[in-house]
């Protein structure tokens, strides 16, 4: 796996100024696990549940205090929770509504689509840091 390949080194090696380094992009992606987790539970909890977004900034502020094995530990972990959830929820349930302030109204699937279009962004950041390390 490229984590290895990148060795503790390549995992703080920033893309480019300003921008996020491996580890600090495999936190965010167990922070955003956290809240899609949440976000997915409270849609079919309640009725016409509206999101709480976050600002990724102030929550990325912290990422110095996490280390590379815990964040993927997290991510990975939740994931596999998430797809559980997801594979049991029923044609109806997948159709429940929910509304994000900045967004408006979108569906239970809406959010799973969201989970899986922002995974692919941050896997190919991933992937042009490790193609940078070689």
């Amino acid at each position: 796996m490229f984590l290895k390949e990148l060795g503790p080194e390549g995992m703080e090696k920033p893309p480019a100024p300003g921008k996020w380094n491996a580890r600090e992009i495999l936190a965010h992606l167990a922070d955003c696990e956290i809240a899609f987790a949440f976000r997915l539970r409270q849609t079919l909890a309640e009725d016409h549940h509206i999101i709480q977004p976050f600002d990724q900034a102030i929550w990325a502020a912290n990422y110095a205090a996490y280390d590379t094995n815990a964040a993927f530990a997290v991510f990975s972990s939740l994931r596999r929770w998430n797809l559980a959830l997801i594979r049991s929820t029923t044609p109806e349930q997948r159709l429940k509504p929910v509304t994000h302030p900045e967004r408006g109204t979108m569906s239970f699937f809406t959010i799973v689509q969201t989970m899986a279009g922002h995974d692919l962004n941050h896997l190919n950041q991933l992937e042009r840091i490790h193609q940078g390390w070689k």
